[in-house]
């Protein structure tokens, strides 16, 4: 897909496991873009960066939103985060933009950014909340660069409460999906039972890192280090699986899995 985005720029990286990546940037020497190239994420992290070039008013809540996604504790985050992050910012860019800096501190402003929750919330409570705590996050970061005094939205709870026991799966749920569900998606649902590791973990996870008894690997949101025993109806499956690569997991073409490529099968 090609996209109207003056500038990119793009260098191809050679990864760990022996795969090679293209990661693209804004322009040269600008901010690495997040998501596939073409995607929303894409695009969204596209704009997002173009929008930093362009000085926002001083004094206004739009200068903290810029400011804050040329920050390291922006840049640090994990590409599917940063990616969700420019999507939340953009509600509150929309909303909030113009807003001066100086009304943070006023009595009144909170309950604004409370009832501009609970108007998110009619539509998903679970996106109200993330829209709020992205909000408070980059409130928090000024606030600790002394851009303002006050944060608003520290402390603002939840408005979801839900819990996801109606989403997991039954022995009957899993035997469907093994009998009905393409061949190549078995053995990431066998992973995905026996481990409880993460999708990303799990896609980026290598024959190295399975010894036969075993797999080791590092958590990529806690840099945790793991070791899970492998039990025998994983074993019997990654034992009957083709190496096609360094990678475990690949689709039915045999190639490793981007994460919107998985999600998309």
């Amino acid at each position: 897909m090609r996209i109207n985005a003056k500038g990119l720029h793009w260098t191809t990286v050679g990864l760990a496991d022996g795969t090679k990546k293209i990661y693209w940037y804004a322009w040269r020497g600008g901010p690495r873009l997040v998501g596939d190239y073409g995607s929303p994420e894409f695009i969204a992290s596209y704009n997002a960066a173009i929008a930093t070039k362009v000085a926002a008013p001083e004094g206004r809540l739009l200068s903290l939103l810029q400011g804050y996604q040329t920050s390291q504790d922006f840049l640090s985050l994990r590409d599917r985060t940063r990616a969700d992050y420019i999507k939340q910012i953009a509600k509150i860019e929309h909303r909030f933009g113009d807003a001066p800096l100086k009304a943070l501190s006023h009595p009144r402003t909170r309950g604004v950014f409370l009832d501009w929750r609970d108007e998110l919330a009619l539509k998903s409570k679970r996106q109200a909340d993330y829209a709020w705590t992205v909000l408070a996050r980059v409130l928090s970061w000024a606030k600790d660069r002394g851009k303002i005094t006050v944060n608003p939205c520290d402390r603002g709870g939840r408005v979801y409460h839900g819990t996801r026991v109606d989403f997991v799966w039954s022995v009957d749920d899993e035997a469907a999906f093994l009998e009905h569900a393409p061949a190549h998606l078995h053995l990431p649902l066998l992973l995905a039972l026996w481990t409880g590791q993460r999708q990303g973990d799990l896609l980026r996870l290598s024959w190295s890192a399975y010894d036969g008894s075993t797999i080791r690997l590092r958590q990529s949101k806690t840099d945790a280090r793991v070791v899970i025993p492998v039990a025998a109806p994983l074993k019997a499956a990654l034992d009957a699986t083709p190496k096609r690569g360094p990678i475990i997991l690949t689709s039915a073409n045999g190639r490793p899995w981007t994460e919107g490529g998985f999600r998309m099968s």
